[in-house]
């Protein structure tokens, strides 16, 4: 059994996140291999057959002054949550400064504050237990709330005083929390967590290729029972932008943060880990981008794509919950014909670059000055250049967008 202390929803104040806390503590690695018959104090003689187990504690030290402080306020604190029935995790996204934000949290909750860092924060009060967390994002702050109560109703009186505190506030559904999942050299898989804004502005035009409009494209999906959709194009062609699309689409029909599980890593996908903890969490939605080599067919030496095969016709298409891959592929005839079967792939499309005609009908819903448009669309094409990509539209006529999931 291998204990790993990383990740950054755990939700027990014990064990803040990304820190796993052992008194005395061994600061590199301690590995303790003991028998089954060991762990139970009313066994009798132990069998000589007995079952090893190894347990791999590993704690990363930063900063020395840091660690003493968290490690004096969990040994003070280390049994409140466990005295409290009721248990929520509460997420919000402002548009303040991180350090101002936990500043107002920490002196206007009316609650005892210990501050462990910028965006790291303690806060105890009568029948409640909170911690808090908050990182900066390139447009926010993302804060997430582990709240331990007496009542309900105080679980609804904390959320009033949060969002009072915090002031203007994303909507949570229009915001997607994405799992960012990759492998550490050594700790194995990692992941951190952090809200993105689904705020994308998406256009037919930019998806000739398509036999519907997009949006309709999107909602026959998340109507469907099939479980996966493949994007195949060049870079630069939208399928990035698509997938927020559809993450936003998620949040909106849950009315909260649609959960996705999101990874390029290719090393996070050779082992099981991370497909078991995609099938035992929370996630509404598993994203693998730039998937060119987990597609290939198995024929060809894939070894890996039999887990997704694996999951996607069970439990996850049971609960709704899909897996979206996307790929620089040029061809569908280049995936593995067995993740494109009816009834597991709801549709397997291409975006691809655009004519002249196609960029200066993009171009129209993004400049409404029209000899602008002809302006910006002809100089995308100097002689010798037939086709250009969205990407190139977008960042011509001055709206690039967002790149990336991340």
């Amino acid at each position: 059994m291998l204990v790993r202390a990383f990740g950054s929803h755990n939700p027990w104040p014990g064990n803040l996140p990304g820190v796993l806390f052992f008194w005395p503590l061994n600061f590199e690695f301690a590995t303790t291999f003991m028998s089954i018959h060991k762990l139970n104090p009313e066994r009798g003689a132990a069998e000589h057959s007995a079952l090893a187990v190894g347990l791999n504690f590993h704690h990363e030290i930063h900063r020395f002054p840091e660690t003493i402080l968290k490690a004096r306020a969990i040994r003070a604190l280390e049994n409140i949550a466990a005295k409290y029935p009721v248990y929520r995790h509460v997420r919000y996204a402002s548009q303040r400064k991180l350090e101002e934000l936990f500043d107002d949290l920490a002196l206007h909750s009316g609650l005892s504050a210990c501050r462990l860092g910028a965006g790291s924060l303690l806060l105890e009060g009568p029948g409640i237990f909170i911690s808090a967390e908050g990182w900066r994002t390139g447009m926010f702050v993302s804060c997430g709330f582990n709240i331990w109560t007496e009542s309900v109703a105080r679980i609804e009186e904390t959320r009033e005083k949060l969002l009072k505190i915090i002031g203007e506030a994303f909507a949570r559904q229009r915001m997607f929390t994405l799992s960012w999942n990759f492998m550490d050299s050594r700790s194995g898989l990692n992941f951190t967590t952090f809200d993105e804004l689904a705020n994308d502005d998406l256009h037919d035009e930019a998806y000739p290729a398509f036999d519907r409009p997009v949006r309709s494209f999107i909602r026959d999906y998340l109507d469907a029972d099939e479980t996966v959709l493949l994007l195949l194009g060049p870079p630069g062609t939208g399928k990035t932008k698509l997938v927020r699309t559809i993450l936003g689409a998620m949040s909106e029909r849950k009315g909260d943060s649609a959960e996705v599980m999101y990874t390029g890593d290719k090393k996070a996908l050779e082992s099981d880990e991370i497909f078991v903890d995609f099938i035992t969490g929370q996630h509404d939605a598993f994203v693998i981008e730039d998937a060119d080599h987990l597609l290939l067919a198995r024929s060809s030496g894939n070894h890996d794509l039999h887990r997704f095969l694996a999951i996607a016709d069970g439990v996850v298409r049971a609960q709704g919950r899909k897996i979206i891959f996307t790929t620089n592929l040029p061809n569908v005839s280049d995936v593995d014909e067995a993740l494109l079967r009816p009834g597991r792939c709801f549709a397997a499309v291409r975006t691809r670059l655009l004519t002249r005609t196609e960029a200066l009908a993009l171009m129209q819903r993004l400049v409404e000055d029209r000899a602008r448009c002809d302006e910006l669309t002809g100089s995308l094409f100097p002689p010798g250049v037939r086709s250009v990509s969205v990407a190139d539209v977008y960042r011509a006529s001055g709206k690039t967008g967002r790149s990336g999931l991340c």
